[in-house]
């Protein structure tokens, strides 16, 4: 890491308040009003641009409900990307265009056997 390059740990932190955000359902807006800071500043934390500071790291989990430590699960910095099925993989297809569209889709649809079907179809588009 250079002097002025992000770390690793300070990303994947980041990529994991913005996901944690998406899934509680709020907005930039809302999680800045919560913390007494610019939605730009919670932008800049989401993409790693800005370190968040211990005092602010707490306020967030607070805000998001998980103990700070939820931030740093199975995170050194290091972890091997290929991983498909790491937590770290999850958090990284949460930033993808239209995956937050695609859970709360799947999760308004109250048929249990549909929810199946489509799954099965997902995987089975997967898999060509």
């Amino acid at each position: 890491m250079g002097k002025r390059g992000r770390d690793p740990i300070d990303v994947d932190v980041a990529k994991r308040v913005r996901a944690l955000r998406l899934r509680r359902g709020l907005s930039q807006n809302e999680l800045s009003d919560a913390l007494g800071v610019t939605f730009q500043q919670v932008q800049k934390y989401e993409r790693g641009a800005n370190r968040i500071s211990a005092g602010r790291l707490f306020r967030i989990a607070k805000v998001l409900d998980v103990p700070v430590t939820f931030f740093f699960e199975a995170s050194d910095g290091f972890r091997n990307e290929a991983d498909e099925h790491s937590p770290a993989a999850d958090f990284d297809f949460l930033q993808t265009s239209g995956a937050m569209r695609l859970i709360r889709a799947y999760a308004r649809i109250e048929d249990r056997g549909i929810q199946l079907t489509l799954m099965r179809l997902a995987e089975s588009l997967a898999e060509e």
